[in-house]
């Protein structure tokens, strides 16, 4: 009995130093330089975030925050390899719609990592508004109701198109289509830009478009937006209704948030967290992120790692529903 209890004590003296441990790497932390993987190229809304917040947390931390562009395969480059970096809070990283959820639930074999369960969330920076938008010219529906009434009395007759099979944008218009029960073509094409052009053309008479590159558009006349694919109305257009609002069920937006490896230790993830919050609460980080076409966010890390989970599940259901398949 002595000795199984002399057993337990030991063992709590050793949690006790274990606990002591890292909330001491936690008040230490950082005290050394801080390595921020981005696995987009440089330039664009993804990177522009990333260097925000480590130009913020190097200013407030004093320690120098490197952001590492590592680009490739749909982002599965750089978060392969943040999964398989150190677990002390040194290497963190973005992660994005593409890379944690869509992709893997689109070719669940072709990766290295897990997209959830080899990350540890941190906060969820921001998310780019998606809007439904129609050619002006060749779709004569005015707003949500009279679209889907439009593709109801015309199955499987009209096209939309997106940046390519499997994007973001694909998977948005899905989702919509399953949920209004209608059908449309799906045109894929090789980035955004070319889509645009056909969309203008008639060619494609509808796509779920990122604000940043439809909206001049809608500004011109040539298209006609008729709700945003988010959860908050857009704040350069306020008056835009929410698709969710006619279509229950639906959110889709494009996000992006900082995680590090699985397993790093939570008080050193929560801190950063805190810290990562508190700047998007200013309204230096809101105007600042706008300028790029972003909605700030700033959740905790269990929120974050919550959401990323549902997110993945959400998309391999839309991409099971509807049989997308890899080119």
């Amino acid at each position: 009995m002595k000795k199984w209890l002399f057993s337990f004590a030991q063992c709590l003296v050793a949690l006790g130093i274990c606990f002591q441990s890292v909330a001491q790497d936690a008040s230490n932390y950082p005290n050394k330089p801080i390595r921020l993987i981005v696995p987009v190229p440089p330039g664009g809304a993804a990177d522009g975030m990333a260097r925000l917040v480590a130009e913020h947390l190097q200013s407030k931390w004093g320690q120098p925050v490197t952001v590492d562009n590592k680009p490739g395969a749909g982002s599965a480059v750089g978060l392969g390899l943040l999964a398989t970096s150190p677990k002390d809070g040194y290497t963190i990283g973005m992660g994005n719609i593409a890379a944690n959820a869509i992709n893997p639930a689109l070719q669940p074999n072709a990766f290295s990592y897990q997209p959830v369960k080899d990350f540890a969330a941190i906060s969820l920076i921001g998310v780019t508004p998606l809007v439904l938008v129609v050619n002006a010219d060749k779709v004569p529906a005015r707003n949500l109701q009279e679209f889907v009434a439009y593709l109801k009395a015309n199955p499987d007759k009209l096209a939309y198109g997106s940046s390519g099979t499997g994007s973001s944008l694909h998977i948005a218009m899905e989702l919509f289509l399953q949920k209004t029960g209608t059908k449309m073509l799906h045109v894929p094409y090789k980035g955004s830009a070319p889509m645009m052009t056909d969309l203008l053309g008639g060619q494609v008479v509808a796509a779920m478009d990122a604000a940043t590159t439809s909206w001049p558009q809608v500004k011109a006349g040539k298209l006609r937006a008729l709700g945003i694919a988010g959860s908050e109305k857009a704040f350069f257009a306020p008056e835009l209704p929410l698709i969710r609002d006619s279509v229950s069920g639906f959110d889709v937006k494009p996000w992006h948030g900082l995680m590090a490896p699985a397993g790093t230790p939570p008080a050193i993830v929560n801190k950063i967290s805190a810290e990562v919050q508190a700047f998007l609460k200013t309204p230096e980080a809101q105007t600042k992120l706008q300028d790029k076409g972003v909605v700030k966010v700033g959740n905790s890390a269990a929120e974050f790692q919550t959401f990323m989970a549902s997110e993945y599940e959400l998309y391999k259901k839309v991409i099971q529903d509807a049989g997308i398949k890899p080119d």
